[in-house]
């Protein structure tokens, strides 16, 4: 089925539209630098289901390669805790490892995704969860 001059129009203007939205929302640099020191909140899901808010200052070191190291020091209405974990660069903004913990011996999975002075955390571990912004 031959296109039409009005069809035509419309997927080009179609196209026109996205090149500048593409072109916006392109990162900043080629990868995206966690080192440094980041704070915020969020939200802890516990075992029991009951949530929590909580705030967090984080320091994040680069140990070499794609590797970094991260101390967090957290607190809600209920506890302060001490976590540490290593993550890895997956791609240009995310981040992905274990951490660790001590206090209450739990272990598990965070993620991260960065853009520019934005940091957003999630975890997921010992049957509980939690979410958080951070900024530098």
């Amino acid at each position: 089925m031959p296109l039409n001059l009005s069809a035509f129009k419309t997927i080009a203007a179609v196209i026109a539209a996205a090149i500048p939205m593409a072109v916006i929302s392109a990162p900043a640099s080629a990868n995206e630098d966690l080192a440094g020191a980041w704070r915020g909140s969020g939200t802890v899901v516990l075992p029991s289901g009951a949530t929590e808010k909580a705030r967090c200052r984080v320091s994040f070191s680069k140990q070499g390669g794609r590797i970094y190291a991260m101390n967090a020091i957290c607190a809600s209405s209920s506890a302060r805790v001490s976590q540490t974990a290593s993550l890895e660069q997956v791609s240009t903004n995310r981040f992905a490892g274990e951490f660790t913990n001590q206090d209450y011996g739990v272990t598990g999975r965070i993620n991260l995704t960065v853009s520019g002075s934005s940091l957003s955390a999630q975890l997921n571990g010992g049957g509980a969860s939690a979410s958080f912004s951070l900024s530098r």
